[in-house]
């Protein structure tokens, strides 16, 4: 017990960088492909750590819920410098996702929930998501858009395995949307993790792109 809790006493209290790029394709009004990409560093813009890539299809069966299927690879490295070996998880990973989502008054509610079955380094692993966002639009409305969104998230994670509880993630974000297929957000990121067994870290700068193509 006592080597491990001198494992996980290294954490880094200082403030992290968390970077996203999303493209989506929405090909019909029902059927949507994404692909997006993450890197992440335990400092600011140093001791690099982690990356993702992933990708999948989206089914919007009415207005207000889509069905998704993805899959990705996840590579987290030891902690310490840049893309520090050995890792500590090699993964892949395949995931179900159920995205709901409700307009009440202004304010835009999105539930998300997510199975997550992972083949990891350290053998195979079930893991449930549960992440709930409220968000607001502002600023002056053109083209059917307002420019500014502020939102805030809480992602909860579970495994089937005691003690169950893995991990708590907050966000708070700025969006701003300079035309229709465009998104860049900035915000600050906080998790806790009462089990760490991926990934290291608890406060993050999130910096992302995200841009959507339309077919005709």
């Amino acid at each position: 017990m006592l080597s491990t809790n001198q494992v996980l006493a290294q954490n880094y209290t200082g403030l992290g960088s968390w970077n996203i790029i999303n493209l989506k394709y929405k090909a019909t009004p029902k059927w949507s492909y994404f692909a997006e990409a993450q890197l992440r560093s335990l400092k600011f813009y140093d001791h690099f750590h982690y990356y993702e890539y992933k990708g999948g299809v989206n089914y919007h069966a009415y207005s207000n819920a889509i069905f998704s299927l993805g899959a990705g690879s996840y590579q987290t490295y030891r902690e310490g410098g840049n893309f520090e070996t050995p890792k500590n998880n090699d993964e892949i990973r395949l995931w179900p996702m159920v995205t709901l989502s409700q307009r009440v008054g202004r304010i835009n509610i999105e539930q998300r929930y997510r199975a997550e079955m992972r083949f990891t380094s350290n053998g195979y692993r079930n893991r449930f998501r549960y992440r709930l966002e409220l968000a607001k639009p502002f600023g002056k409305e053109e083209n059917g858009f307002r420019p500014f969104r502020i939102s805030f998230s809480n992602e909860l994670f579970f495994t089937n395995n005691e003690p169950y509880f893995e991990r708590n993630r907050m966000l708070l974000a700025l969006a701003y949307k300079p035309n229709k297929s465009s998104t860049l957000h900035v915000g600050y990121l906080h998790q806790f993790d009462y089990k760490i067994n991926d990934e290291t870290g608890a406060d993050f700068l999130q910096i992302g792109y995200a841009t959507e193509l339309f077919g005709k």
